[in-house]
């Protein structure tokens, strides 16, 4: 950053470059852990989203898993969303990148939700792993993974990212991984029950999950 800011004319060094990022709040981005680690031996399926029109909730699901850098060290968020409503159907936060950040999460949305007609996911080792494709494909549910390297084909679990580090995760200093657990707790009932989306209408996505799942049973 030191030299483009000299090109710029401004005489700088980097304990003033540090000083002023911290009064104006900015913090660099540090690459972090790789979340998508493929395992070749590990069978992929093909994206099925491409030509699907996403007209009714359990229609689509997709799960994702991001990375928060918390007290030098990292934790892991993994939630499943209905494409839909928009809805966080479940999530998980861990200090570690196991089988069961994914699997616990899908487990619990199909115990809540029932199960979707299509699942979607990157090609990470966790989704395409025996044990996390056997339990989509023992209750029926088609297997849907993103092209490598495209990472827009998930686009609506990246976007929810976004939200709730912006909105809730950056903007709090959570002392302990229990408070942060807790902040993302929250966060998730209002997202889900209280945030208005332009994209739903300004309605919620609880509101669009709900009233929809009525008109389908009465139909």
């Amino acid at each position: 950053m030191l030299p483009s800011i000299r090109r710029l004319g401004y005489q700088s060094n980097e304990k003033k470059l540090r000083k002023a990022m911290e009064i104006l709040n900015i913090k660099a981005i540090y690459p972090g852990p790789n979340l998508s680690k493929a395992n070749s031996e590990h069978k992929k399926y093909p994206y099925l989203l491409n030509d699907i029109d996403v007209i009714y909730p359990n229609q689509v699901w997709a799960s994702d898993i991001t990375y928060i850098k918390h007290k030098g060290s990292f934790m892991y968020l993994s939630a499943i969303i209905d494409l839909y409503s928009r809805k966080i159907l479940s999530w998980k936060l861990s200090n570690t990148m196991d089988i069961s950040i994914c699997t616990d999460i899908l487990k619990e949305a199909l115990m809540i939700y029932g199960s979707p007609e299509i699942f979607n996911t990157d090609q990470g080792s966790q989704y395409t792993s025996n044990t996390f494709t056997g339990i989509l494909n023992s209750n029926g549910i088609k297997i849907s993974m993103d092209s490598k390297g495209r990472a827009l084909d998930n686009v609506y679990i990246e976007r929810f990212w976004r939200s709730i580090k912006y909105e809730n995760i950056f903007i709090n200093d959570y002392e302990s991984v229990n408070k942060l657990r807790d902040g993302i707790d929250r966060y998730m009932k209002f997202y889900n029950a209280d945030r208005f989306h332009q994209s739903l209408d300004y309605k919620t996505p609880d509101e669009i999950y709900y009233e929809n799942q009525k008109q389908a049973v009465s139909q």
